[in-house]
């Protein structure tokens, strides 16, 4: 019998090597290495049959509900049986709560399987969210193998907390280690094939930000999605950010309560109080707009001038500084600036550069704005203003929630507001 001959693996990027490193040489993590044995698959498969592209029927994509309008939002419209999906998050941040809600709104046989807490923590839980699924079963289990034979008694849906708990027999290596997320994530997407059943896994996330165990795990899966949100606040966005089933410019908004994540979608970002430095603009989520405050502090700097943004670009801050200074000579280089959007949403699009430097020219003024007027326009470096992407469906939310006038640089042809055109950065200081 041939000898199983032993390598190591880094754990944090696979990087395999005949004998034990100190520091990998492709990620420099240290003490990252474990022994795992290798050993040799001599098994042939028969090679599949070759199709042609216009012989080949085309597969409908089939949904269900997941009884939550900001997942269904998300995922593309629903569930689509036989996929996998990936959940990632910051810890605390809900992933689990999510998915058991999810669990508790089908109304379908539900296997949850536990790999970090205990059947009485999930419990607990289950009755703060008000989970009534009868069908939902509970299945504290690491091992893989044992996981895959409950599978296959016909679930219709499965969840898997967490994929760097779960760990396969054949293998020597480590749970979380990046060959047994890998085995993990790849049998889990052949039986989600096969029995055509969706498959929630839950993933935890590095330092750095990324899903924890090697990169290909994201390639596997069929949906990414990131649960983004801080602790110590009740707002969650949920992104996603791979979908081979539905668009990934979607978001879902979440507030986590006392009875758990209920949607957000009806919740103001914005005060009706005018005070200086606070302009309101609207920002686009995929097909979703978003109205929002954006709140600028414009203070006298005794030392070095200070720069923060929370929600907002800080290279891009700079730059609209730097023009305010050369187009409207404002001292801004003697002034600390500080800006905050409110909510805890992150703004990824220039239509708020008009919202943004008309809260630094408030503060800066120490005059308020009227809480009647929405701000939306992209802002060059040249100091014209131009248009965005969306500019009615904008128009539109924010005169639902009883906006009067707008600031853009063109006007619409449905004006479902007062609308006022400004082409220019000096314009806007005189309509000011």
């Amino acid at each position: 019998m041939a000898k199983i001959k032993s390598i190591y693996e880094c754990i944090e990027c696979g990087y395999k090597s005949a004998k034990w490193m100190g520091k990998c040489p492709a990620c420099g993590s240290w003490e990252s290495f474990v022994e795992v044995s290798e050993e040799k698959n001599k098994t042939t498969l028969k090679p599949s049959k070759v199709l042609k592209i216009n012989e080949i029927e085309k597969e409908e994509i089939e949904r269900f509900s997941s009884g939550d309008a900001e997942l269904d939002l998300v995922l593309g419209g629903g569930i689509v049986p036989g996929s996998l999906v990936l959940i990632g998050g910051s810890p605390g941040v809900g992933k689990s709560t999510l998915m058991l809600k999810l669990a508790g709104n089908l109304n379908k046989k539900v296997l949850y399987v536990a790999g970090e807490e205990s059947p009485g923590q999930i419990k607990i839980r289950a009755e703060r969210l008000g989970v009534k699924n009868k069908n939902l079963f509970l299945m504290p289990e690491i091992v893989l193998e044992n996981i895959i034979e409950e599978i296959k008694k016909e679930y219709d849906l499965v969840i898997i907390d967490s994929i760097q708990t779960i760990y396969s027999q054949n293998l020597q290596s480590a749970p979380g280690s990046v060959s047994q997320v890998r085995e993990a994530t790849f049998e889990l997407m052949r039986i989600a094939k096969e029995k055509k059943i969706p498959i929630f896994i839950i993933g935890h996330i590095t330092k750095e930000g990324s899903i924890a165990g090697p990169r290909v795990l994201e390639h596997m899966v069929d949906t990414v999605l990131y649960f983004e949100g801080e602790t110590n606040r009740e707002l969650r966005i949920l992104r996603a950010f791979k979908n081979r089933f539905g668009s990934t410019s979607e978001i879902g908004i979440f507030e986590m309560t006392s009875k758990g994540l209920i949607s957000a979608k009806n919740k103001s970002f914005f005060s009706k109080k005018a005070t200086p430095g606070s302009a309101i603009t609207v920002i686009l989520e995929g097909t979703r707009p978003i109205v929002l405050e954006v709140q600028a502090l414009v203070s006298e700097s005794y030392s070095i001038p200070k720069r923060s943004a929370t929600g907002f670009d800080l290279s891009r801050l700079n730059m609209i500084l730097a023009l305010l200074e050369k187009k409207l000579n404002l001292p801004l280089n003697q002034y600390d600036v500080f800006i905050n959007v409110t909510g805890g949403i992150k703004i990824n699009e220039p239509a708020a550069d008009l919202a943004i430097i008309s809260a630094i020219v408030s503060s800066f003024r120490n005059r308020p704005i009227s809480k009647e007027s929405v701000f939306i326009g992209e802002v060059s470096l040249v100091g014209d203003i131009r248009d965005v992407a969306g500019l009615e469906t904008r128009l539109k939310e924010a005169a639902n929630l009883g906006f009067k006038k707008a600031i853009v640089p063109s006007k619409p042809l449905n004006e479902p507001l007062k609308c006022y055109e400004v082409k220019e950065v000096e314009k806007l200081i005189e309509w000011m």
